[in-house]
């Protein structure tokens, strides 16, 4: 037969998880204060029936450019904001029609994104690390477009915005 020893003290269970609980919260914000701090990122974009408009990401603490695509003529005009100057100073513009190559009677059904490019130049002016992509309906195309900039205090003369890579999301086929 076994016999307890109920005269020693009882402590209560939880005072032992106490200094753990203060340490663990220490150790987390001394964690949280050395690890990298990532920066959130919103991009927008909305339409009518008439145009639509777009942010696309410039570059490193830059402000985003903004894209309006006009479906009544055809055009993708942007601006850049200099955030030193509060001022829209980088301006773009193109024609897209000729991009698609659309018969001047269709009624194209464009749509408008922008996205992260991050693409590598060599040389030349400094090239946005977003990138703009159209995509039209009736061609079944999609165009991608990069622009470059430059951080000015004054407004700088337009800048014809280039494609540099297509292709037709008609002509995508599964492998079987």
């Amino acid at each position: 037969m076994m016999m307890f020893n109920d005269s020693a003290p009882s402590r209560p269970a939880s005072s032992n998880k106490l200094p753990w609980l203060v340490a663990g919260i220490f150790l987390g914000m001394a964690i949280s204060s050395f690890w990298p701090a990532e920066q959130v990122q919103a991009r927008g974009t909305d339409r009518t029936d008439k145009f639509a408009i777009t942010t696309a990401t410039t570059g490193f603490q830059n402000p985003d450019t903004i894209f309006v695509l006009d479906f009544l003529t055809g055009r993708l005009v942007g601006a850049l904001l200099n955030q030193q100057s509060a001022q829209f100073t980088n301006f773009y513009f193109r024609s897209i029609a000729a991009d698609f190559g659309l018969d001047p009677a269709a009624k194209p059904q464009f749509v408008i994104m922008s996205g992260d490019g991050n693409l590598t130049t060599r040389g030349g002016p400094q090239i946005s690390t977003g990138v703009v992509y159209i995509g039209e309906m009736t061609t079944g195309k999609v165009v991608a477009y990069r622009y470059p900039f430059q951080l000015a205090p004054k407004p700088l003369p337009p800048t014809t915005l280039q494609p540099f890579a297509f292709f037709s999301f008609r002509d995508v086929a599964p492998q079987e």
